[in-house]
This record gives structure tokens, C-alpha cells and sequence, in this order.
């Protein structure tokens, strides 16, 4: 049967590198996994909770295809009370997760054929559901001094659109009020559709992550309950968009998705009261972030730069390899350890850098630095 050329789109070799994982595990090997950007933890106890007994007495069919109304209304509260934003909650579009919030974006804000620009390394599915809609990613190659975030200069010219990650995925690093509104501002004076990816939104360490929200209207917000609030399985996220914008989303996720999972979003409006509990595994990221920036270079993997938020550190590790997916599967294979080679998140320059995840426990992140010391010290 014939295919369309939308369909050629690149694998998540992340999702590769957890097949292997899993594999090694079912031989019987113990292997501590630093590749997947996912909690260890489940999701709060509110939200599950809250599902149990909407179980017992709703039928829990179709929502309104914007979301239920009291979840837009308490996702219209964390901005406030995260941001100072006071936010219409009609502006609050509720996703099957992120992903489908960026399905609905790109396909709100692009024709086929558009250019979109986005920085390098970035989460590699941009690339693939721009393609996969026939838009044409444009890469914007960063730089470690500029801890891999792009600057206004480097909006390439000719695109419609300008995605951007803060924290960003894969090198936590985030923007300042300073540096987002020159990206803004730049990407508006060129009549640039700006998407702001703020799915760690909640997980920072030292200054808080700042929304575009708060510098302008005027923008898509992407987010999810997915990473802070540790429901990555239950596919719910939200996205914010202009007033004007409101009705073109509304007609797309009607006739694309009818409406998100419902289960999810009675946990989701649960899990938005668990805050405290949410907190405490931000503090074990936060441990497990210490013991990362101390151990990763005793390992010798000196090349990094210093995660801000989220829950990973990029290394380049060109001083040790030229073949990054090669370099992860000997890494996995004898040391024990699951990393995720860059060519997921850099098509170009991927081949001499690795993510490391510390989503993880903090046991699991001190065996695993100290089995990379061992296999780096075997290695070197």
C-alpha cells in the first residue's frame, strides 16, 4: 500500500534506547535508567483520589472539547498563583498531553509548506509532527556559551513561527525575563508566530521559570501536567492561546481529538491540590541535580552546562566519541546505565553529546554515577 511522505518522519531513539533497557532487564541485569525524561514517582495522591470516586458515580463520557471548565478555571489559578498572571480561562485549551497541544499549534498557526524555527538541540518530536504536517522545521544551531538558548539574532529569516523551551529539553537551561522578551519581541517585530514550551513550568532549582504569559498575550503557551505534577502516562497537558484564537482551536480539537481523556482531567484538577507533594520530588530533583553537577565530571564528562530546571544535564562528550549512539549502547551494555544519545535532539552536531536524566530516585542516581566512574575509568 502506498505511504505518504508526511509519514517518513525519524524515530524517538530515546524510546529505542528504553526497548534496549528493557530488554537488558528482562535477561536479568539491573540497568539504572538516565534516559527517559519521565518521574519515578506516580501521580499525587488528590488526583488519584479524585478518579477513584468520579469512577463510582460518572459515567465519565465526552467533556466539552476545550476541556472541563473547572479544570481550565483551576489551571487559571496556578498562573496567578505561580506568575501573577490573571488569565481568562477561556483562553485555556485542555490537551490529550502536550503533544496533541502542539498538533493543534502548529496546525492553528501553519500552512503546509511553512518554515518554523527551533533551537538546537531541542525535544525532537518538533521536528517530526512539523514534518509529519508538512511544515518545514529550520534548525537554529546554539551555542554551549549561550547555554544552548537561541538569540534574537539568530531568528532565521523567511519562517512563520518560533518554538521555544525554558526549561528546555535536553539541557535544562532556562531564559531570563530579559532574554525571553528580546526572543518575543524579536519573532513579533517580524511577524513571527512565538510558541513557548513551558512543560517543566514548576521544576526550577535556584530562580523560578518565567511564562511568556507574563511578557506578552500575544503567544501559544504550551504546558502539561506530565512532568511537575508526574502524570506522564495519563496524557494531559494544556496550552494558552490569544482570545482571537480561541474559536480556530476550538473547531480543530472538536473534529482532531472530540475532547481529552476525561479520567485524566478529574486527575489532573485533583493533582492541582497536591502542591505540597509535588514540592517534596522537586526536592529529591533538586538532591539529585547536586549529586549529577559533582559526580558527571569526576565521571569525565567535564563538557556540560549547568541545568537551571527540568531534570537533565547535556554533555558533550566530543573529547570521548564521535559516535553518540554508539558511545550510549557500550555505555548501557557495561556499565548498566540507560543515557540517551544527542542525535535526538541534534541532527547535526548530536553525534558528540549526551542527555543524562536525574527524574529518577536519588539512590538510582548514585549508583549510576558511581557505575559510570567505573566504566569511564575503564574506558579512558
Amino acid at each position: 500500500m502506498r505511504s505518504s511522505s508526511r509519514g517518513v518522519v525519524d524515530p524517538f531513539i530515546v524510546m529505542d534506547v528504553m526497548e534496549a533497557a528493557r530488554a537488558a532487564e528482562a535477561s536479568g541485569r539491573h540497568i539504572i535508567h538516565m534516559e527517559v525524561g519521565q518521574p519515578s514517582t506516580p501521580a499525587p495522591a488528590g488526583a488519584r483520589k479524585a478518579l477513584a470516586q468520579a469512577m463510582e458515580c460518572d459515567a465519565l463520557g465526552y467533556t466539552v472539547a476545550l476541556g472541563l471548565p473547572e479544570l481550565r478555571r483551576g489551571i487559571a489559578r496556578l498562573y496567578q498563583n505561580w506568575y501573577g498572571v490573571t488569565l481568562d480561562p477561556g483562553r485555556i485549551v485542555v490537551t490529550a498531553g502536550s503533544s496533541a497541544a502542539f498538533l493543534l499549534a502548529f496546525t492553528a498557526l501553519f500552512d503546509a509548506g511553512d518554515r518554523v524555527a527551533l533551537g538546537e538541540p531541542g525535544y525532537p518530536s518538533y521536528r517530526q509532527i512539523l514534518r509529519a504536517l508538512s511544515l518545514t522545521p529550520v534548525g537554529i544551531p546554539t551555542r554551549a556559551a549561550d547555554r544552548y538558548q537561541p538569540r534574537p539574532g539568530d531568528i532565521p529569516a523567511d519562517t512563520a513561527g518560533l518554538i521555544v523551551a525554558s526549561p528546555a529539553n535536553p539541557s535544562g537551561t532556562m531564559l531570563d525575563r530579559d532574554a525571553l522578551a528580546a526572543l518575543i519581541g524579536a519573532a513579533q517585530a517580524k511577524g513571527i508566530s512565538f510558541v513557548s514550551d513551558e512543560i517543566y513550568h514548576g521544576l526550577h532549582y535556584e530562580g523560578r521559570a518565567v511564562s511568556a504569559l507574563e511578557i506578552s498575550d500575544d503567544v501559544y503557551v504550551i504546558n502539561s501536567f506530565s512532568k511537575y505534577f508526574s502524570m506522564t502516562g495519563w496524557r494531559i497537558g494544556w496550552m494558552v492561546v490569544p482570545e482571537d484564537h480561541i474559536r480556530i482551536v476550538e473547531r480543530l480539537a472538536q473534529n482532531m481529538f472530540i475532547c481529552p481523556p476525561h479520567a485524566s482531567q478529574v486527575a489532573a484538577l485533583g493533582a492541582l491540590d497536591c502542591i505540597d507533594e509535588m514540592e517534596a520530588n522537586r526536592a529529591v530533583y533538586a538532591e539529585n541535580r547536586r549529586l549529577m553537577l559533582d559526580g558527571l565530571p569526576k565521571a569525565g564528562f567535564t563538557k556540560i552546562a549547568p541545568p537551571d530546571g527540568a531534570f537533565y544535564t547535556y554533555a558533550d562528550v566530543s573529547d570521548l566519541t564521535e559516535n553518540s549512539r554508539a558511545f550510549a549502547a557500550e555505555i548501557l551494555d557495561r556499565a548498566g546505565v540507560a543515557v540517551t544519545p544527542g542525535l535526538d535532539f541534534d541532527p547535526h552536531r548530536g553525534n558528540q553529546t549526551l542527555r543524562f536524566s536525574y527524574a529518577r530516585s536519588t539512590a538510582d542516581i548514585r549508583e549510576g554515577l558511581t557505575r559510570l566512574a567505573a566504566f569511564m575509568g575503564r574506558h579512558i
